[in-house]
Parts: structure tokens; sequence; C-alpha cells
């Protein structure tokens, strides 16, 4: 099922936006969000070296009708909000596509992650541009339930090597031990582990941001 992540740059007008800009070198993690009628409300944690000028800034702004501080440490605010323009939000709703969180904000460009059937992820940027949000995407890839990559016989190796210590620093227990413990030898068990590893390896470079990606891929998963 196609992971698209996009960057969306949001306009000028919702608290945001505005507020992320006017703080370029903060950031604001959406940690849930959730749609009313006719208004948004979010858990969102805000990280800043002056956050007490940037919660001052939210509550001033016209597009918040609330602002709860939940917790607070030192650079670090958690508040829940209440917006009458949650933009994202009903781009989402109105695709059918839900926004994975947490979601991350900075300096007024949103990343967002969806994942969903490639009509859905589409209907996604046609959204997003029905409400005048610019967007790049950044990736696009084929997201993989990890317990399909490994065969059972493969997990259950992977599983007892783990619980065994074999991939603990200092190891806990050796390729033999790992073996015995399991009942087979102490070839195949090296074998069958390196497969594991490449295989797991190899999802998660793929998962990296920074790892190319198939452009044509990405360009079909999102055009209308």
């Amino acid at each position: 099922m196609p992971q698209a992540r996009l960057l969306v740059d949001l306009p000028d007008g919702p608290w945001i936006a505005d507020v992320s800009r006017e703080f370029p070198d903060a950031g604001f993690r959406v940690l849930t969000a959730v749609p009313g009628e006719s208004a948004g409300f979010a858990l969102v944690r805000v990280s800043a070296r002056d956050v007490d000028a940037v919660l001052s800034a939210m509550n001033s702004h016209d597009a918040l009708a609330s602002v709860s501080v939940m917790a607070r440490e030192d650079g670090v605010a958690t508040v829940r909000i209440e917006t009458d323009t949650p933009l994202l939000l009903l781009a989402a709703k109105r695709s059918g596509l839900p926004i994975e969180m947490p979601l991350d904000i900075e300096d007024g460009v949103a990343e967002v992650e969806v994942t969903g059937e490639h009509e859905r992820v589409a209907e996604m940027g046609r959204r997003l541009s029905d409400l005048g949000l610019e967007f790049e995407v950044e990736r696009v890839r084929q997201r993989v339930n990890p317990a399909r990559l490994l065969t059972d016989r493969q997990r259950e190796l992977l599983l007892a090597a783990v619980d065994l210590g074999y991939y603990d620093v200092p190891r806990r227990a050796t390729l033999t031990e790992v073996a015995e413990h399991v009942g087979i030898a102490k070839s195949t068990c090296s074998e069958t582990l390196q497969r594991v590893e490449r295989t797991v390896v190899r999802e998660f470079v793929d998962d990296l941001p920074n790892h190319p990606v198939d452009e044509e891929a990405e360009v079909a998963a999102v055009d209308p």
C-alpha cells in the first residue's frame, strides 16, 4: 500500500502557519487531532527557546478559540488547542485518508504522512490543492507489514535470538547456543539469520528519509 510523505507549505492565516513563521526556530508536533463540525481540536507539543513568547503568540491569534497548557518543562510545552481553520484536517476528512500522527510543522511547512490506496493518496493531493495548499512530494514508497517480510521459521529464529541476547552488546548468547535452543544446525542458524538481517536492514534503509526513491512513482501517486 502506498505511503506518501508530503511537505505542505501552509498559507498565511491559520495559526500554525503564522506562529511557526514568526518563530522559525520553534518546533510544533501535533500529537493528536480531531476535526469537529466547524473546528478542529488538537494536542500540540511546542519546543522553543522562548516557549512563553510562542504561547503568547498562540493566545493572541484570532484563529485559535482556546489554548490550554497541559504540561510544561524547560523549553517544551504541551497544549490543547481549538481552531476554526484546520486546513490539513479538512483535506484529510474530504479525501477519506487520515494523516498519520505525530505531525511536525516548522517555519510554515508541515511534514504530512499518509498511507492508503493510490486513489486515496491522489485524492489527498487534489483536496490540498482545492484548499489552496501548495505541496511537494518528498517520497512515495510501498509500505509493507514487517511481519510479512519474514517466513514463520525466520521470525521464530529471530525472536529466539533476541530473547537469548544474541544481539545484545556484549552478546549474552553465542550462535551455537541459539542454534541449540531452536534445534537446528549452527550453519543453518547462521545462514538463516544472515537472510533475516539482510531483509530487515534493507527495509530499514528503504524507510530512511534521504534514501533515493522512484521519482515517476512519486508523481503518479499524487497527481490527479
